[in-house]
């Protein structure tokens, strides 16, 4: 049963129809516009259910990130990221990969967010695996801040504030990698 703003609905927990936010009356009183989206449409809920409401998709991946899986010419694992305007796109082909900003590192950033030692990209046979290498400002997955995690095609590492995009080489459902002539991609 759909309720709209304005409508004596009474106590009891309603949920958004459009963005799913919970709602909950202690009194006999009119629903409000939803405090979320906006919007006004309810629906009577309760905290013993397990319905989860279609919530909007995740926004896209990074705008540059087809044209980097253009430049991948070689097949595997790949690093891609932004500096300034320059798309650089790094091979991962040894067994560990250095990221930081000592002069040491195989991905080098000169910035303070970024740590001497930041991280560490291993490989093994499950695939890449990311590792946090004591950094100050850690290491973050798709949002999420980790210690370790392995890493899927199009997976965002943020490093200080550099984002950077991992390319299995291998093709994604969405987006096949093709062959093309690298432009100039090579690791700071």
């Amino acid at each position: 049963m759909t309720l709209s703003s304005g409508t004596l609905a009474g106590s009891g927990s309603f949920r958004c129809e459009s963005c799913g936010h919970e709602l909950s009356l202690a009194h006999e009183t009119d629903l409000p516009t939803c405090p979320g989206c906006g919007h006004t449409t309810w629906a009577r809920s309760s905290l013993f259910t397990s319905t989860i409401p279609d919530l909007p998709q995740a926004a896209p991946p990074e705008p540059w990130l087809a044209e980097a899986r253009a430049r991948v010419a070689a097949p595997g694992p790949h690093i891609a990221y932004r500096d300034g305007a320059e798309l650089i796109c790094v091979p991962l082909a040894r067994d560990w990969t250095r990221v930081g900003r000592s002069l040491a590192a195989d991905i080098r950033f000169d910035d303070p967010t970024v740590s001497r030692r930041h991280a560490i990209l291993a490989r093994s046979e499950d695939g890449i695996r990311v590792l946090d290498d004591r950094s100050l400002n850690g290491v973050f997955v798709n949002g999420e801040r980790v210690e370790t995690r392995m890493l899927r095609d199009g997976d965002e590492i943020v490093v200080g504030r550099f984002a950077l995009a991992f390319i299995d080489g291998e093709g994604s459902p969405d987006e096949p990698a093709e062959p093309a002539e690298s432009a100039g991609a090579s690791s700071p």
